[in-house]
């Protein structure tokens, strides 16, 4: 179950679409409205919130691509069964 999952998850990921989506939702996710909210007074364990928003967002963005370069890497398996050059 879990290899089939996967297997669907990384076709999927291949779309230019998806990269194009997540592109543009770390652009909004670091403009105005969403940074705004993080910048503020609080500290959490003593570092301030806006610092935590950024390396936290960093730190999904390089998820996110590691999970897209496995899937461009990632042979389709329609493409395993045929003659192999």
């Amino acid at each position: 179950m879990w290899l089939k999952f996967r297997i669907e998850l990384f076709k999927r990921m291949k779309l230019r679409e998806s990269w194009v989506i997540f592109f543009i939702l770390g652009l909004i996710m670091m403009n105005y409205p969403f940074v705004q909210i993080f910048n503020k007074p609080n500290r959490i364990f003593g570092v301030p919130q806006l610092y935590l928003y950024f390396m936290g967002g960093w730190a999904i963005s390089i998820g996110v691509i590691y999970l897209f370069t496995k899937a461009i890497s990632h042979p389709d398996d329609e493409n395993d069964e045929g003659d192999h050059r």
